[in-house]
């Protein structure tokens, strides 16, 4: 069984997508009409801006979106997913690629979430760390007794990879403490801020506005999401999981394992970059993976 898997934010490069745009007219019609309904043009960015250009919350979400979904349209009758997920930011690549969500509001609901999230992160400065080689409990652990700061798990990548979020000053207490208790590596990331933490409130509060106007139809297969990785086809659990997405760990792990015991044998990344099929192959050894950008 094909599963199709959707990556986050942190998979951009300069010239994202500009194959497809030369290439395929499908692909350039969808392009432009991004650049029209954003109100900039997102693909100069792709093609030719800077790392610091494509770093900016309010642009690599959309362009990561976008750069995955025209993807999956552009194999056209090929497509046919077994089941879809996506990492962070990819879920909503995922509903759209399912047909959960038309791609025009797929876009302006991650268009919607970039801003509030960029907006969360200029309020209170914080930030994220990789925390590797320690048991899942260890990390949960070690973040429930720094006090007085914000310090919460926002990512089961895999096996002995956890990302954690929160301020500042409580994620640097935290990697100090993760090294004491044997962790190979404990690094601060270069993101704007504490995504998947209590500290994303400011923004779910505004995105939840957002996704209750938003029209959800029922996807074509089941979408495993981040909140309890589990496969979900019913509109209004999507909806109310997307919400709780922003302030609750992405559970990338868990998603795959179910996916992998409900029969995916094949799991194929969409999207730039190819770190799902990395994270997938330390998760579940022996299922093929591929990917297309």
């Amino acid at each position: 069984m094909k599963a199709y898997v959707f990556p986050g934010q942190g998979a951009q490069f300069t010239g994202m997508g500009k194959d497809l745009y030369d290439n395929n007219p499908q692909a350039r019609e969808m392009m432009e009409k991004a650049n029209e309904i954003l109100g900039f043009r997102i693909t100069d960015l792709m093609f030719e801006g800077t790392e610091e250009d494509l770093k900016q919350t309010k642009v690599t979400q959309p362009a990561i979106f976008l750069h995955s979904v025209v993807l999956a349209k552009s194999l056209g009758d090929d497509f046919k997913p077994d089941m879809v997920a996506g990492h962070s930011l990819g879920e909503f690549s995922a509903l759209v690629a399912a047909g959960a969500l038309s791609f025009e509001e797929g876009l302006k609901l991650v268009s919607a979430r970039a801003h509030a999230m960029q907006k969360a992160c200029e309020a209170t400065p914080s930030t994220m760390a990789a925390v590797l080689a320690l048991p899942d409990e260890k990390v949960e652990e070690i973040c429930s007794t720094i006090e007085g700061e914000v310090v919460a798990p926002a990512n089961y990548n895999c096996p002995g990879q956890v990302v954690i979020s929160g301020s500042v000053a409580g994620i640097d207490a935290a990697c100090a403490k993760m090294l004491e208790a044997g962790a190979k590596r404990a690094m601060k990331l270069k993101v704007g801020g504490a995504f998947h933490s209590p500290l994303m409130q400011p923004a779910q509060e505004e995105l939840a506005e957002a996704i209750a106007a938003a029209k959800f139809r029922i996807p074509v297969c089941p979408v495993y999401q981040n909140v309890d990785g589990k496969p979900h086809t019913d509109p209004e659990e999507i909806k109310a999981n997307l919400i709780a997405q922003l302030t609750a760990p992405v559970r990338w792990t868990h998603g795959v394992e179910a996916m992998v015991a409900d029969g995916a044998d094949e799991f194929i990344e969409l999207g730039p970059g190819n770190v799902l099929q990395g994270l997938v192959k330390k998760i579940a050894r022996g299922v093929a993976t591929s990917g297309k950008q």
